[in-house]
């Protein structure tokens, strides 16, 4: 049986003996049903792996003994962040999910005029929440050692705005460069991905106004959630780790 990644939410001080959260307990002791003996890897978003053995397992407390960590590097030398435009349904948390596996750094949802989810304040904190736990669960699927960041949900203007040394790339279907044409090297990626109906005009010639470069992923018109797979496997093969 495969060995099952727990992400532990406090930095590990190994060795030691600990009790896994309420969420990894359940899963451990109720859905996995291991006992004592059993071992499992953990890891504290260091960077590292911790081996640990089951020391007593119910269907609510889980105690394990810790091995020292080690360093366990698996992330991408390219630093992207994705400006996301939330998405309906379960499309977002797709988005979210296999960009994580694809080596996002960061996630930002984004509001922009022809974004389809309307969420009061409180609904919207709650889907943050559910969105950084399936960050947590596709980093223990995927084997990555750090957590990427779900940020709380921006206006698409002030995110644009944000300041750093990035690229930054906007996909549109009418651009005339691609990825492929991008100059090497490059190391730190800030994407923008438009909602299901796409950016409005003024809102095109705005990322443009915020030095964004306007990029062709090809012929074809793909979805909202497409595109963002797309785009982040392209740029990795391009300048991160993939391929």
């Amino acid at each position: 049986m495969r060995i099952p990644r727990i992400y532990h939410p406090e930095r590990l001080d190994a060795p030691c003996e600990i009790d896994l959260s309420e969420d990894a307990a359940n899963h451990v002791g109720r859905v996995l049903r291991m006992s004592e003996g059993h071992e499992i890897q953990l890891f504290d978003g260091s960077n590292q792996i911790f081996t640990a053995h089951i020391i007593s397992a119910s269907k609510k407390n889980v105690r394990v003994s810790v091995q020292a960590g080690v360093i366990d590097d698996r992330e991408s030398p390219l630093h992207l962040h994705l400006g996301q435009v939330i998405s309906r349904g379960e499309k977002m948390e797709f988005t979210i999910q296999k960009s994580i596996e694809l080596g996002a750094s960061i996630i930002t949802p984004l509001i922009s005029e022809r974004c389809g989810v309307k969420l009061d304040a409180e609904r919207m904190a709650k889907k943050l929440g559910q969105w950084q736990k399936i960050a947590i669960a596709a980093c223990e699927q995927c084997g990555r050692n750090v957590i990427p960041e779900v940020r709380p949900t921006m206006l698409l203007e002030q995110w644009c705005a944000e300041q750093d040394d990035s690229l930054k790339l906007n996909l549109h279907p009418r651009a005339n460069a691609s990825i492929n044409t991008l100059p090497l090297p490059v190391e730190r990626v800030r994407l923008l991905i438009g909602p299901e109906g796409g950016l409005s005009a003024d809102e095109i010639a705005m990322t443009a106004g915020y030095q964004f470069t306007d990029i062709l992923l090809g012929p074809r018109v793909l979805r909202t959630e497409t595109t963002a797979l797309t785009a982040i496997t392209a740029l990795q093969v391009r300048f991160g780790d993939l391929g």
